[in-house]
């Protein structure tokens, strides 16, 4: 049988996680694509382009163009037959979508998979990422959320077929007021390459400001912060990172003045290299870095910032 993916996606073009997710479905089956949304021929055309995908299912309609749960989640069910498993990354957008889905159907979801074993087995991190947890399935229909840090970017290469279905009636239950996003010619933080953290031990937002920003800016990178740094107003809620913010998976991750408190270390620790600087040489983020400084923040990251050749990192 064939699996579905829920595609994530702003009407003109899919967003990262999307290609992840695609990685996962491709050890289970043929994927198909389903991408809802208004105007969005140019992602439904990306789609179709990504390795492995046979078909991209395009339902068009203004309900759709803002992507809400109710409305996508009655347009997966009304098609659902036919497919073994339903996948959706475990972003906001598919921990939204993905839960309304298995209670329309009536089946246990699968939550924030690392790994595929086979057509019903699946690896998913429990306790914070301390443990993992091997879940055997026996649903009729698999309803899968999957965590895109464990899974390579889907490449492309397809050339699939898209076809038009029908929309769904609109619901009626939610409307988008309005969206807030934040601006930045940074890059993003789920899908940097490299991020530059900070955490309580700055001391305040300036001091955020003032020490990381001319080091992100030297490396390249995304700013980040612990919930501790978020939770004293050093930063807004868009930078956390930890187990109830983003989880990532950069090249480098930069912790600076962060403690490696068990939530934060469960959103990076899958990081290919860790740097961590801290005047705490018993700090547990010592114990996942790669490389470790202990040392005053405040000495310490202006003189990596100054040390840096920015070509490098280009």
């Amino acid at each position: 049988m064939a699996i579905l993916v829920i595609a994530e996606h702003d009407n003109a073009s899919l967003k990262a996680a999307t290609l992840n997710t695609v990685s996962a479905a491709a050890k289970l089956g043929d994927i198909h694509v389903l991408v809802a949304g208004n105007g969005a021929a140019a992602a439904a055309a990306a789609a179709a382009k990504l390795a492995g995908v046979a078909k991209v299912l395009l339902a068009e309609a203004p309900h759709y163009e803002a992507q809400l749960a109710e409305n996508v989640a009655a347009l997966v069910v009304a098609n659902a037959g036919g497919y073994s498993h339903l996948l959706a990354p475990a972003t906001s957008f598919g921990k939204n979508v993905a839960p309304r889905v298995a209670a329309l159907l009536d089946v246990a979801q699968i939550s924030d998979i690392v790994a595929v074993d086979s057509a019903d087995t699946f690896v998913r991190p429990i306790y914070a990422g301390n443990a993992l947890a091997t879940v055997k399935s026996a649903d009729p229909v698999k309803v899968i959320t999957v965590r895109t840090t464990a899974f390579e970017a889907a490449g492309e290469g397809g050339a699939a077929p898209v076809e038009n279905i029908a929309a769904g009636a609109d619901l009626g239950l939610s409307r988008l007021v309005g969206r807030e996003l934040t601006k930045s010619e940074r890059p993003e933080l789920g899908a940097a390459r490299i991020i530059v953290s900070g955490g309580r031990g700055l001391g305040s937002g300036e001091n955020y400001h003032t020490l990381l920003e001319p080091l992100a800016d030297k490396l390249g990178a995304a700013l980040g912060a612990s919930r501790a740094a978020v939770d004293a107003g050093y930063v807004p809620n868009d930078y956390q990172v930890g187990q109830t913010g983003k989880i990532v998976a950069p090249q480098l991750y930069v912790a600076v003045g962060i403690s490696g408190a068990i939530q934060h270390l469960a959103g990076m620790k899958d990081s290919k290299v860790i740097v961590a600087i801290n005047k705490d040489p018993e700090a547990p983020i010592f114990q996942v870095a790669d490389y470790g400084l202990v040392g005053d923040l405040f000495e310490v990251v202006p003189e990596l910032t100054r040390a840096l050749d920015p070509i490098r990192f280009s």
